[in-house]
């Protein structure tokens, strides 16, 4: 845990504590799923929050970058200010997608303050 604390990737904890990197992925990946898990359960947002989509991965290969970039894996992130962080795996960032999660997290009558992409467009019209 320390040392998914301090950010360290898989290969820097393999040559700190000599498992193997394949078991250090499992323990990561299992960490990761219990951190969503917690953050499933919070309750919705309201008031003013910050929405946004990242790429994670590996590094960029030859092709798109951003959106569309292959092997990437999304993570939308609804931040409330001055309070508490939401984020979830998603695998688009269709506007039906995005909306939907924002819906499930962001109470009636929340602002959501994002960048201009067209998978925020509507959200007015929800709520």
């Amino acid at each position: 845990m320390k040392m998914f604390s301090l950010d360290l990737d898989a290969s820097q904890i393999t040559k700190i504590s000599g498992l193997n990197r394949k078991t250090i992925n499992r323990y990561l990946t299992e960490i990761r799923k219990r951190i969503t898990e917690y953050c499933e359960r919070q309750s919705p947002f309201y008031g003013e929050a910050e929405g946004d989509e990242s790429y994670f991965g590996a590094r960029r290969i030859k092709g798109k970058s951003g959106r569309g970039a292959f092997g990437k894996t999304i993570v939308f992130g609804i931040f409330k200010r001055n309070g508490k962080v939401f984020t979830k795996i998603i695998p688009d960032c269709r506007r039906t997608r995005l909306q939907a999660v924002i819906r499930g997290r962001a109470g009636l009558g929340s602002i959501i303050h994002s960048d201009g992409w067209r998978g925020y467009n509507g959200l007015v019209d929800l709520g």
